[in-house]
């Protein structure tokens, strides 16, 4: 009897120690993973508090890619939560990786001209900000604006297809980057694979790789061609819905990932 109140103790003072903080937007979605491809699990009101039990990376919203875990345990955007501050307030969600980050830093920083054409087609052309299909602000090739209007670019709206391609390439080392970072250094790609999974990457968001199925086969050791094939065509929800475009995406990319090459760019640039 005596553990069980103090079990009972324990929860109560974890969920005293929470912090609660008001929802900003009207009606804001808390899904099942930080991300706007996962599914809705609930939704709150504006002005309605909410306790934050963690934080981690996600989809980017509106220049802010954490996601709060709520109480309730789904994620809510932390872009519609008034914590005062646009970093984290409380400890990360799941702390290690699971076995990724032994990159040295020397693979590929840039990825081939095959997958940067490949984001650019799929992306679609944009010259001036405008909603992208699930309401999110773009420009250019996929650019998620991280200020009102974009005023982050540097260069002028609106936008030529060249201006908007030298756009995309400023922006697609930080998701190679992020994709990097995940995998252990026991992986091996080459500069096809991992154009592929920069372009999946860049589509899906830092958060969502990292906590990813395919990234956890990956560092396991499996075969590159068998997990693309198997995990990448999951990823074809955006909104809480199917889209085809994401499931021609995916076999786009699995196409790119399966094309040989003998470039290795992970974990060593060729």
């Amino acid at each position: 009897m005596k553990l069980f109140s103090l079990a009972i103790f324990a929860a109560l003072s974890a969920t005293s120690f929470a912090k609660s903080y008001p929802v900003t937007g009207n009606t804001v979605s808390c899904r099942s993973g930080p991300g706007t491809s996962y599914s809705v699990k609930k939704s709150y009101k504006k002005g309605q508090s909410v306790s934050i039990s963690c934080q981690t990376s996600g989809t980017s919203v509106s220049g802010n890619n954490i996601w709060d875990k709520t109480s309730d345990g789904c994620y809510v955007a932390d872009h519609y939560v008034k914590t005062g501050v646009n970093s984290y307030v409380t400890t990360k969600c799941g702390g290690s990786s699971g076995g990724g980050g032994g990159s040295s830093g020397s693979y590929c920083k840039k990825i081939n001209t095959a997958g940067v054409n490949l984001v650019a087609q799929w992306e679609g052309f944009v010259a001036s900000p405008k909603p992208d299909p699930i309401g999110l602000p773009t420009v250019g090739y996929g650019h998620l604006c991280q200020k009102k209007g974009c005023a982050e670019v540097k260069y002028k709206f609106p936008l030529s297809k060249t201006t908007a391609k030298q756009l995309l390439s400023d922006d697609l080392p930080k998701y190679t980057k992020c994709l990097a970072g995940y995998l252990n250094s026991k992986v091996k790609l080459n500069d096809n694979q991992l154009a592929a999974l920069t372009s999946w990457t860049f589509n899906v968001g830092c958060g969502n790789v990292k906590t990813s199925t395919l990234v956890k086969r990956l560092n396991k050791g499996e075969s590159p061609n068998t997990v693309a094939g198997q995990e990448l065509p999951k990823w074809r929800m955006a909104g809480g819905r199917a889209m085809q475009g994401l499931v021609n995406r995916r076999k786009a990319e699995i196409k790119l990932f399966k094309t040989a090459s003998s470039k290795q760019a992970y974990p060593k640039c060729q």
